[in-house]
């Protein structure tokens, strides 16, 4: 059995495209909303499966690789946020670089020597590394315009991770996978895709109504807002996130959003001028995680908000 686990959002999707444009299969499609990482728990592995596992934390999922690991499977490893001791094992071929500047799809077209570039790119748009992604698309020399297309892309692909539970997203990830597969390119996939259409018009949507949340906290180092309990604030916490960031680039900011349960679920960026600490940020809490410049707290108890807001604000004050 071959599985192909990934993350829901840009990185993840791109990554895995990228690596079945050059070795196409029959897998078993592992993966779920961009928060739901620890997606090894969900492989029963036997000896002589192969696994890949694209865009989440070893970390958090050391539990389920080493018992895949124990039980005879291969597995190939990409990922760029925190990992923790890596495990020294024949079977386990990682790689991993917690850089603040690269992404998974970055690592995954580093090891297929650039063969689907376009789309290494859009996952770096994706995952706001706007600088990363314009120094790796410089061998295809896109116009402005062009580059401005796979930035859009990328959002939309991330923006549809973003949700408690599937039923937020427009598309279950795997299958806006299958709906990418066909697309060796990237412009393709814009000009024909269905689900590019519907993505680019939800998510304008969702971005107007945004811009109007309200300020917790803000001043000119940190920003933190209050997102209602919506299914369209669900969605548009991360990309917000991202937009803010590159707005205000000296700025660190947190997208509060209230969950049916009364705690919340936090998203958090690093000012692109520095960045660095979300994670430790965010795993300095329970269900907290993530990568340097954008982390996240899952489910956040209520008694312990007044805590996040002053820690992050010592963080980057």
């Amino acid at each position: 059995m071959i599985y192909d686990v990934f993350n829901g959002d840009a990185d993840g999707l791109c990554a895995l495209h990228q690596l079945r444009l050059a070795v196409p299969v029959s897998s078993e499609l592992v993966t779920g909303v961009k928060r739901d990482i620890n997606l090894l728990k969900r492989v029963d592995a036997q000896a002589g499966d192969e696994i890949i596992v694209l865009d989440v934390s070893l970390d958090k999922n050391r539990d389920g690789l080493l018992k895949a690991l124990d039980a005879g499977a291969k597995v190939r490893y990409f990922d760029h946020h925190f990992a923790g001791d890596i495990p020294e094992h024949d079977h386990l071929e990682a790689h991993i670089n917690t850089d603040a500047n690269v992404c998974t799809s970055l690592l995954v077209n580093g090891y297929l020597k650039s063969a689907y570039l376009p789309w290494a790119v859009v996952a770096a748009f994706g995952d706001n590394l706007f600088d990363s992604a314009r120094n790796a698309a410089a061998p295809l020399n896109l116009n402005d315009e062009q580059l401005s297309q796979l930035e859009h892309l990328g959002t939309l692909l991330n923006y549809n991770g973003y949700g408690v539970t599937l039923d937020d997203l427009y598309f279950d990830p795997k299958d806006l996978y299958q709906q990418m597969q066909p697309f060796e390119n990237p412009f393709d996939f814009i000009a024909e895709s269905p689900a590019y259409q519907v993505l680019s018009q939800g998510y304008a949507d969702d971005m107007e109504k945004a811009e109007v949340s309200e300020a917790v906290f803000l001043d000119d180092k940190v920003a933190a807002f209050m997102m209602p309990d919506e299914a369209w604030s669900r969605r548009v916490s991360g990309v917000y996130g991202n937009a803010l960031a590159r707005i205000y680039q000296g700025r660190a900011h947190a997208l509060v959003t209230v969950m049916d349960n009364g705690n919340f679920r936090v998203s958090v960026r690093a000012p692109l001028s520095n960045k660095t600490g979300a994670d430790e940020l965010c795993m300095s809490f329970p269900t907290g995680g993530g990568r340097k410049a954008a982390a996240g707290i899952n489910d956040l108890p209520k008694d312990m908000l007044d805590d996040f807001i002053a820690a992050f604000k010592d963080k980057y004050s």
